[in-house]
């Protein structure tokens, strides 16, 4: 895992409250009004390093989010719909076994990741347009969740260890 410690310190990657590190690399001057009448950033980018064994656990965001491979294992992301819905996209290179190198997962989904191969780690970028704030971020609560979806419980359990 040396190479994960070295973009760590190289990219200046500190702890995500959702898990894994990150870094804000891109923040647009350019402002977009929201119908709530706030304003934010036309968009904004992150490096997103997550290590095996470490999830993004279940959270929203607002605007949609566009999640770019890098480097390192493939990213299993997982989402629910609006409707309850739940559903995967592999983020990777391997576009003849279904990997994708870019995946959007559209606002108001709510959604967290996993790196599928062990001993290993999945280096992204994550592009938010309207731009990225953490008031329009919510970290779901385990028990909440599986309130909400008690089918997806097994999933729920699984990023929330």
């Amino acid at each position: 895992m040396k190479a994960m410690q070295e973009f760590i310190e190289k990219l200046e990657l500190t702890p995500h409250v959702e898990g894994g590190y990150f870094k804000e690399t891109y923040r647009s001057e350019s402002l977009h009004e929201l119908e709530n009448g706030k304003s934010r950033s036309l968009a904004t980018l992150i490096y997103f390093l997550l290590p095996h064994g470490n999830y993004s656990k279940f959270h929203k965001i607002e605007s949609d989010e566009i999640w770019i491979y890098q480097s390192g294992s493939p990213l299993l992301i997982h989402m629910i719909d609006q409707n309850g819905k739940w559903s995967t996209a592999t983020l990777g290179l391997d576009v003849t076994n279904g990997q994708q190198p870019q995946v959007c997962i559209p606002a108001q989904t709510i959604f967290g990741a996993e790196v599928l191969e062990p001993h290993s780690f999945s280096l992204s970028s994550c592009m938010v347009a309207p731009g990225f704030d953490f008031s329009d971020f919510q970290l779901y609560d385990k028990q909440e969740l599986i309130g909400r979806f008690p089918d997806l419980a097994t999933i729920i359990e699984h990023l929330h260890q």
